[in-house]
Parts: structure tokens; C-alpha cells; sequence
């Protein structure tokens, strides 16, 4: 039996179901199209992983990330969290979830699924580590996933005052075609200029004029009013 999968069926809400689909935008045409739900929110699944994921292993793990039901799949990916975190003196153990991580991105389908677990995870696993594979997520990843877990990993290295790989792989994706990564590009951009504000506007100014307007937006969202005006309303739109 699987225990995150049958402690997970016990908490279904049919009453959120609606509006958890609607939030993720599973209808025809949209990234999200078919994922379904069992009605669970996130404090939910996290408290149900917190009493469950000793009890995982990786063929457990493989069942909840195959599963149809969106909430099975976050309680897979935050339960991996969950054994790569305390298994700091176990690197054998911690490859073991990097390896798995990476074998089930067919799975890691939707922007919650990727920013919950790749920073925890690749990441972290990275820091000492070479990081080409986020450089090739990013360029040649094969769905707009992978690819945001290029950049979003890029997190970890962040909090640990390391913001060039963020630029970096920015440029990789800076006219890429999808909204989703334009939010993600222009998230991990503000993060990175709270640790160098003056790294961020050197990069701003040099690309602002052909970045996508909401990357921008992300980007600049804490600078002060009248920056991010002055940014604005000489990007190529005009409009503030």
C-alpha cells in the first residue's frame, strides 16, 4: 500500500476541485489542459508528506509521480525533498534523488510542481557541483518545464549570494515564446537584485528594450516607483 497515495484519497475535497482546475488552468488549450484534482490544498499535502515520507521509497515515489491526480504528484516531489534534505550524510542516497528527480520530469507538469521541488533539490545539489545540465534545461529542454527548472534551481544558488548562472541562463531564455517563463526569468532576475541591485541594472539596461514586457515587470517589481517607470515607459510598449 501506498500510504501518501491512500492518506492523500482521505483528505479529497470535491468542493475545491473546481476551482483548484480553473486556478491551474487545465482547459482545452492551456498548459494545464486535463491534470485533474482530488481538492486538496497545498497546507494539506504538505502536513500528509511531513507524517508520511519516511514511510516512501523510490518505487512509492515513481507511483504518486504517475499519478493523474495533481496533488499525488506535489506529495511525490515534496516527500523527495523530504529524503535529499535529511540525507545530507548520505551522498549516495542524495545522488539516488537527483537521478530520480531527473527521470521523472515527464511528470513535473505544471509551475508548482517545478518551483516546490527543483531549488530544494537540483539546486541544491548543485551548488558545489558543475551546473551544465541546468544550462541545457534551459536551452534545449523539451517541454516548457524543463526549461523552468533551469532557471528557477537557480534559487538556491541566489541565497547563497551566487547570482551569475541566473543571468546566464537568462539569456538563454530571455525571447523565449511562453509567458510562464517570461514570469519565472523575471522572478529569478528580482531575487538575484536583491543580493546586487546593481548587477540587475546593469543587466536591465543592457536588455530591457527586447525583454518581454511581464519578464520585465517581474523584474523591476521592487525597484521604486519612478525606476520603474523611467524602465517602462521607454520599453518598447511605452506604456507603463
Amino acid at each position: 500500500m501506498n500510504i501518501l497515495i491512500n492518506q492523500l484519497t482521505k483528505r479529497a475535497d470535491p468542493s475545491q476541485v473546481e476551482g483548484l482546475a480553473r486556478f491551474f488552468k487545465t482547459g482545452p488549450g492551456q498548459y494545464g489542459e486535463g491534470d485533474r484534482f482530488l481538492g486538496i490544498k497545498v497546507p494539506v499535502t504538505r502536513q500528509v508528506v511531513k507524517e508520511c515520507w519516511r514511510e516512501m521509497d523510490f518505487t512509492q515515489l515513481e507511483e504518486c509521480l504517475s499519478s493523474e491526480y495533481h496533488e499525488v504528484r506535489l506529495a511525490g516531489l515534496l516527500a523527495l525533498v523530504e529524503i535529499f534534505s535529511h540525507a545530507k550524510k548520505d551522498p549516495a542516497l542524495q545522488s539516488d534523488c537527483i537521478d530520480f528527480y531527473l527521470s521523472q520530469t515527464d511528470h513535473i507538469n505544471n509551475w508548482d510542481l517545478v518551483d516546490l521541488s527543483c531549488y530544494p533539490l537540483l539546486g541544491q545539489w548543485l551548488l558545489d557541483k558543475d551546473r551544465t545540465i541546468l544550462y541545457d534545461l534551459a536551452k534545449s529542454g523539451k517541454t516548457i518545464w524543463e526549461q523552468r527548472i533551469g532557471i528557477v534551481s537557480t534559487m538556491t544558488f541566489i541565497r547563497h549570494g551566487q547570482i551569475e548562472d541566473t543571468f546566464a541562463i537568462a539569456d538563454i531564455l530571455l525571447h523565449h515564446p511562453h509567458d510562464l517563463i517570461h514570469k519565472a526569468v523575471g522572478w529569478l532576475l528580482r531575487e538575484a537584485g536583491k543580493r546586487d541591485k546593481e548587477a540587475l541594472v546593469s543587466y536591465l539596461d543592457s536588455h530591457y528594450k527586447t525583454m518581454p514586457r511581464t519578464m520585465l515587470r517581474y523584474a523591476i517589481e521592487k525597484f521604486p516607483e519612478d525606476e520603474r517607470r523611467a524602465y517602462l515607459v521607454t520599453s518598447p510598449s511605452g506604456k507603463p
